[in-house]
């Protein structure tokens, strides 16, 4: 690290010249990363993939459904109606890669009331059909007391999208400016706080960059716009913050080009520690095999490793070429001293260690309380927000055609297959079949119906409706086209409304061991649903270990210490259940103003991983500091005083930061991003402020000389700030 600092303070300009040409260059990309995002990351190889498959193939079902949703006045005569909803349809159908419209005009259950929708079907999926989109939205235009209205998955994507980057200049106008003021209170000059931000900016714009050209070997994520700024930003940040505090420290008594040195080797060395348990944090993302959690560890990862870099690179170039001009533009003059706020609280929780454990820990677990209740799903529609007309229209669409009943939440796919490929679907044998295991459905508690060739032909003896189904011009051939194919029949059951997520999740479960007449194939929001949670279920420990003894092994080995790693891994669980209990009670039981609803899957898993290795900075931070003391004073007590007061200006000014630029995100419309955002600057809160300032320190007064114990190995000098 010694010749890191000699180099970056000797060849400053050149070190600056080759950040700005990469961010040019990457900068350039980073624009066209957009582009190449698509869909909500949660795609999965396993059956429900095969059965859509088998929908695709074999029942000739569409990839991609748009629907076109029409709304009128009651004082539009008839004629009017369906004349401008004919000229409409017939408009679309010119519209490129439609491959088949149809009309409310034929079909009478689509027209009800003042209500109408068609269906445009496509052989392209979602992500591929945004120019058909936009050439739709050019052609259908309302008209005076008639509205016309598109949605659908392919447009209701589309627009999360661009929702996703709406909401990350909204997050960016609000962050920013309030993250700025925190800097000038912690730093006291326009110069030295605006340095973070430029930082941050430089790695965000460069690992947009790179991310693009990931988009060649990986599915890329609409929601990683959010999530790189969002880690970047509060990161580069906090990163800054502490390298820059340093270098005021050191330039204070010492050249500018000593001062670079000390401080690349310090605080550097502290960055570099910091950005691997992050790094180590997001790498337990990657062994769940989902799109989103990849994403989120491959664009995480990258903007750990940028932000340390220019961090460690960037930073001390452009201050040492600045040096003494750090100081410039002071507005506020800032107090280092030891007394003040700090003071007092540090000798409050020492003085009470107990009780003050006790208060903490009492928080906590009232906190955590709600955790019980959280009701977890994965993200769909309801994440677009309500003021997106795709959103509104499909809200509409559900609430007047589709019964409550038989909504997506509510059905399972199911595909019949028998094991004679000779032996048609409509075969009576097989119908046989298919009507026993329909009746097994029926009966099963938690079923409300069975949608099949049976219940719509209102035929439910096999051998009439096979005899029904032969006959010349059969009015059924249409009916059986739609649910049977070569040696497959397809059914759709419809379960019980009143059933949560999870109890149909466990429905799904329970069906897929039992032993029925036919090959079963399971699809559906339901099937879907039961297998990201099982992926994630499966893989967790493999993520849990890694982050856990990785952890307990770096800050095990920097402290020489067997208890300081285990209280670490203790309260960072603990200050996260508390965390994820307060998301509960505000998300799922709608407090503060919002409606109730339910928490993203996203969270839990993602703010684990990034929070957890978030947390050892801060960890790290305070431990170093009473370890240099301690090392040189053998006073236990001593140390954790004066490291808490040395400590807590600058991890309050860190964690301010963190809060700001993630919490923005709580004031956006993408509710899988809201609540990330309000997760994650809860998380940062409770860590710095609860865990780090009142039980850390009491529990190492509490602990004393064992604080330091492993295996007998003496303590020897560690400076990691």
């Amino acid at each position: 690290m010694y010749t890191l600092g000699l180099f970056m303070s000797r060849y400053k300009k050149t070190v600056i010249v080759i950040w700005i040409a990469i961010l040019a260059v990457l900068g350039f990309f980073a624009l066209k990363l957009p582009t190449v995002l698509s869909g909500n990351g949660f795609d999965f190889d396993g059956e429900y993939e095969h059965t859509r498959q088998i929908l695709d193939d074999d029942f000739k079902q569409p990839k991609s459904v748009i629907i076109v949703l029409f709304e009128k006045q009651k004082s539009v005569d008839d004629a009017t109606w369906k004349q401008f909803i004919n000229e409409s349809l017939n408009k679309a159908a010119d519209a490129p890669a439609v491959e088949k419209v149809i009309s409310p005009l034929q079909q009478k259950d689509m027209i009800k009331g003042n209500y109408a929708y068609g269906i445009l079907t496509f052989e392209k999926d979602s992500e591929d059909l945004t120019a058909t989109i936009d050439k739709l939205k050019d052609q259908l235009k309302s008209k005076k007391n008639i509205k016309v209205s598109l949605t659908g998955e392919p447009v209701i994507v589309k627009d999360l999208n661009h929702a996703s980057q709406a909401d990350l200049a909204k997050a960016e106008m609000i962050g920013l400016p309030i993250a700025l003021v925190v800097l000038v209170l912690a730093f006291g000059s326009l110069v030295a706080a605006s340095l973070p931000i430029i930082v941050g900016v430089i790695s965000i714009a460069t690992t947009m960059g790179i991310v693009y050209f990931f988009s060649y070997a990986f599915d890329l994520t609409i929601f990683i716009l959010n999530i790189i700024p969002m880690i970047g930003l509060a990161l580069s940040i906090d990163f800054a913050l502490l390298f820059i505090n340093r270098f005021k420290e050191e330039i204070a008594h010492s050249s500018v080009e000593k001062a670079v040195i000390t401080t690349v080797a310090t605080a550097g060395r502290s960055i570099l520690f910091s950005a691997s348990c992050v790094f180590i944090g997001l790498l337990g993302l990657m062994f769940i095999e989902i799109d989103i959690f990849r994403n989120v560890a491959i664009g995480g990862m990258t903007v750990v490793l940028i932000a340390a870099l220019s961090a460690i690179t960037f930073l001390p170039a452009i201050l040492a070429l600045l040096g003494k001009r750090i100081h410039s533009l002071t507005i506020l003059k800032t107090n280092s001293g030891g007394e003040g706020i700090w003071s007092k609280l540090a000798h409050l929780v020492m003085k009470r260690p107990v009780l003050m454990a006790t208060l903490a820990l009492i928080v906590l677990i009232t906190a955590l309380i709600p955790v019980k209740d959280m009701d977890v799903t994965v993200p769909g529609i309801n994440a677009l927000p309500t003021t997106y007309e795709s959103r509104a229209a499909y809200d509409t669409y559900q609430d007047k055609f589709i019964d409550k009943k038989q909504s997506s939440d509510n059905t399972v796919v199911l595909v019949l297959e028998n094991d004679k490929k000779s032996e048609t679907a409509l075969s009576i044998d097989n119908l046989e079949k298919v009507q026993a295991t329909i009746h097994k459905l029926e009966k099963n508690k938690d079923v409300e119906s069975v949608e099949s060739i049976f219940s719509l032909s209102g035929i439910t003896d096999s051998t009439q409706l096979s005899m029904a189904l032969s006959q010349p011009n059969s009015p059924l051939v249409p009916l059986a086209a739609q649910y049977s194919a070569d040696n497959k029949m397809l059914l759709h059951v419809f379960l019980k409304e009143k059933l949560s997520t999870s109890e149909k999740r466990d429905w799904v479960r329970e069906w897929l061991k039992k032993d029925l007449d036919l090959k079963a194939t399971f699809g559906g929001s339901i099937k879907f649903e039961q297998e990201i949670f099982d992926e994630i279920l499966k893989q967790m420990p493999k993520g849990l270990a890694l982050i856990f003894i990785s952890t307990f092994l770096i800050l095990m080995l920097a402290f020489r210490s067997l208890l300081i790693p285990i209280k670490a891994i203790i309260m960072n669980v603990l200050s996260l259940s508390a965390t994820f209990g307060i998301v509960v009670w505000i998300f799922q039981e709608g407090h503060l103003g919002l409606d109730p609803t339910s928490i993203t899957l996203m969270l839990p898993v993602f703010v684990f991983s990034l929070v957890f290795g978030l947390s050892m900075d801060y960890e790290v931070f305070l431990i170093s500091r009473i370890h240099e003391i301690y090392v040189d004073t053998k006073d236990n007590h001593y140390a954790t005083l004066n490291g808490l007061i040395s400590t807590s200006k600058i991890i309050t000014s860190a964690a301010a930061i963190m809060i700001v630029v993630t919490g923005a995100f709580a004031f956006t419309g993408v509710v899988p991003v809201k609540q990330l955002g309000v997760g994650i600057a809860l998380a940062i809160f409770i860590d710095a402020t609860i865990i780090r300032m009142i039980l850390v320190p009491s529990l190492m007064k509490l602990f004393g000389d064992w604080n330091w114990w492993l295996f007998g190995l003496k303590q020897k000098q560690t400076s990691l700030h």
